[in-house]
């Protein structure tokens, strides 16, 4: 069984509990217009640049090795509470390579997280979360033309899989980025609150601030940097968000 990723982090202490190795599946469905790795959507080995600025994406890796690498930090995932974090691009693109490697973690007893969109077929969905420990979950947008317009899709699926999900024991943290001018208005925050308020359990919330670290990644791959224009919001900004959205009461 072989997959492709596109990168491995060590030490990453944002992508569950605990200090973590994430490992990033090529490919997604989406196309986010704030995307913090647009290496990550072609799913296929890409190269960029020539000569001495030639940058290849993406690798071929089995089962077997992945666990290898990740497994070498387990003296820092069981010192902290922490384990092995799949994301990507959209983890949940690659089924069949992603469950393989849930089950290999799991022999390896290793805690699993998997961060993913939700966009994908819902048996594809329940089948990852049955095997995996935690599933991180992004929530974008609550109006279908607003995520059509920013995310390429009107998130129905999204939501009918997390609701689907909460019906399952898998353990869920939702996060939510906030994107200044795209999904941060009064009335988005609103109708997403009342989304999140109508699931069928109580679910942790953690809101992801918009930034600009990928900004260097565009004219790298030759392409147009994203939004511009759009500052980071600050800590006021999100403490006012937090509010809005029933995190501060």
């Amino acid at each position: 069984m072989r997959g492709l990723i596109f990168d491995i982090k060590r030490f990453a202490i944002h992508d569950g509990p605990g200090i973590r190795a994430t490992l990033f599946l090529k490919g997604c469905p989406l196309r986010c217009a704030w995307c913090h790795n647009p290496e990550s959507q072609p799913f296929e080995i890409r190269c960029y640049g020539e000569g001495a600025r030639r940058t290849v994406v993406g690798r071929e890796i089995t089962v077997e090795e992945a666990v290898r690498e990740l497994a070498r930090d387990r003296v820092f995932f069981d010192e902290s509470g922490g384990g092995v974090t799949f994301s990507g691009g959209e983890p949940l693109a690659q089924p069949d390579f992603l469950l393989a490697l849930l089950d290999a973690c799991g022999a390896e007893g290793l805690h699993r997280a998997v961060d993913t969109s939700g966009h994908a077929p819902a048996e594809v969905l329940l089948a990852v979360a049955a095997r995996a420990d935690l599933v991180l979950y992004d929530l974008k947008q609550s109006d279908p033309a607003a995520h059509r317009d920013q995310t390429g899709v009107d998130g129905a699926l999204i939501r009918e899989n997390l609701r689907a999900l909460c019906a399952t024991g898998t353990a869920i943290e939702l996060r939510l980025p906030i994107i200044p001018g795209l999904n941060d208005g009064e009335e988005t925050l609103a109708r997403l609150r009342a989304f999140i308020e109508s699931l069928p359990r109580r679910l942790p919330m953690r809101l992801l601030p918009y930034h600009r670290a990928a900004m260097g990644k565009y004219p790298r791959f030759g392409l147009p940097p994203p939004l511009p224009d759009t500052p980071e919001p600050t800590a006021e900004e999100m403490a006012r968000y937090r509010m809005q959205l029933g995190l501060i009461q």
